[in-house]
């Protein structure tokens, strides 16, 4: 029986050798020496992506990330000098895949990239909660998110709810009814100041808008400009900064 010793060369006792440190060591030494084209075309450097895959698998499993995303991180520890010139190689890869590991699910957990997920003042949050995943409300579990706006309340149980702006709307309306204008015209030409007023934030910007708005006055039926621009005069006598009214402009 003929029994054939491998060449200290070939692949098959390559392959062997790189499961110790210092044959990984070897290896790693090697594939340096001939560059990153190595990585690519050494078949050697495939077996030890495959090593590494099946030797991390479950500790990625473990914290929810694909196997090969383990292999990704060893793959940049293999390229470091640190890593060659280690006691222990696969000690230092195995520390630094499994750091990696933690901080990938951290980040996936925050939602940030996994550079942010490595900083202490950003991996001291909790992970954030999505209403929509959720079958309580969130007050339920965390009863220090409750409060009470008394404030709140005693305006709840008092007969009238009727706040100051939705005072001030209704008595514009009553305005230009008592002017001759159609109830819902009026209650329309109303909202569209209100909307304007949010929109823009200041009251002249509003006036100027609502003057130079056409389909406004189209959908409210307004045919004289006079009239529309009166109605914004009428809705804000504070504003110093519009002209006064033209007699006989409300029609």
């Amino acid at each position: 029986m003929t029994k054939t010793t491998p060449q200290p060369d070939s692949p098959d006792l390559r392959t062997r050798q790189f499961r110790t440190s210092e044959g990984l060591r070897c290896l790693l030494c090697q594939l340096h020496e001939h560059g990153d084209q190595a990585w690519a075309h050494d078949p050697v450097a495939a077996d030890l992506m495959q090593f590494v895959c099946d030797k991390y698998a479950n500790l990625a499993r473990r914290h929810e990330l694909d196997p090969w995303e383990a292999v990704s991180a060893a793959f940049q520890v293999m390229r470091a000098k640190s890593t060659r010139e280690a006691r222990d190689p696969w000690g230092v890869i195995t520390h630094a895949v499994r750091i990696t590991c933690i901080y990938e699910e951290r980040a996936q957990g925050l939602l940030c990239s996994v550079h942010q997920a490595r900083r202490a003042h950003v991996s001291s949050f909790r992970d954030p909660d999505r209403f929509s995943t959720r079958v309580h409300p969130i007050v339920d579990d965390h009863p220090l998110l409750k409060t009470i706006d008394e404030q709140y309340n005693r305006v709840e149980e008092s007969a009238d709810t009727s706040t100051p702006v939705l005072i001030a709307v209704a008595r514009a309306i009553e305005l230009l009814v008592l002017l001759g204008w159609p109830a819902d015209v009026a209650q329309s030409g109303v909202e569209q100041i209100c909307d304007a007023l949010m929109r823009t934030g200041a009251r002249h910007t509003a006036y100027d808008a609502l003057r130079k708005d056409k389909q406004v006055r189209v959908l409210l039926d307004i045919r004289p400009h006079r009239g529309w621009c009166c109605c914004g005069r009428c809705s804000d006598t504070q504003n110093r900064c519009m002209p006064p009214p033209t007699p006989g402009a409300v029609s």
